[in-house]
């Protein structure tokens, strides 16, 4: 590919990186869902995986520069995205100067938690890390609509994960690492919901104190989330697979 400058070249493999890890921890599905990044610079461009692609075999440069359309910025990409896909990811990125990474997923329990009424539960110390910061939108139909996005950046507003109602969850950060930081710790909230109401047994939720509490405790350094993890993580690819880094 053309030269790029280093530091689009790390966003790049941050994003790739986040690509893989997402494979590796179960949070695909298929060659569907998105992850993306903004780019360093005063014009609005931004990172998206290459349509047909498995998340395991995304790396550094097969990543497509879009605009906030979705459209490929280099004409000879434009056959290898998605268009539509990038809806909910251009909200965002357009309607929040902080999301600088968006990532959309929806697993089985994410997408069992998307259809219970009572939304994300405080039932374990990962969930209670996002008390009162959980942000809704109700579905619409697939996101093909550009008239959706007005509604879906009302919802989220200054949020940083949301459940889509019967789809799936959302999370960005102003990094890849803390967007993924977000994605996988309310992936593991689903899970674990889903694993404490299937039992038949009554779930107990503590108060809402306590909830607030400790998600005051996950939150006291914001501007570091996810980066301690990250580090480790981008090590465990250099380990198991290093190609994402191409």
């Amino acid at each position: 590919m053309r030269n790029v400058d280093p530091q689009e070249w790390e966003v790049r493999c941050d994003l790739a990186a986040a690509y893989r890890l997402i494979a590796h921890f179960g949070m695909d599905d298929l060659i569907f869902t998105h992850l993306s990044a903004r780019l360093p610079g005063k014009e609005h461009r931004f990172l998206l995986n290459p349509y047909g692609l498995m998340f395991d075999e995304i790396t550094a440069s097969s990543l497509v520069v879009v605009d906030p359309e979705g459209h490929a910025v280099e004409k000879e990409d434009e056959s290898k995205i998605n268009n539509a896909g990038f809806t909910i990811h251009s909200a965002v990125h357009m309607g929040r100067d902080d999301a600088h990474c968006v990532m959309h997923t929806h697993t089985t329990a994410s997408m069992g938690v998307a259809a219970q009424d009572q939304g994300l539960l405080p039932l374990n110390q990962m969930s209670m890390a996002f008390f009162g910061g959980v942000a809704y939108h109700d579905y619409e139909g697939i996101a093909l609509d550009l008239d959706e996005r007005e509604r879906l950046i009302r919802d989220l507003g200054e949020k940083d994960v949301m459940v889509l109602r019967h789809h799936g969850l959302l999370t960005v950060g102003r990094t890849v690492a803390e967007a993924f930081h977000n994605m996988y710790y309310m992936e593991q909230s689903c899970r674990l919901q889903i694993a404490a109401t299937s039992g038949g047994q009554k779930v107990t939720v503590p108060s809402d104190n306590v909830s607030a509490h400790t998600a005051a405790q996950f939150n006291r350094h914001p501007e570091t989330k996810g980066q301690r993890p990250w580090k480790a993580l981008r090590r465990k690819l250099d380990r198991i697979s290093p190609d994402y880094a191409s």
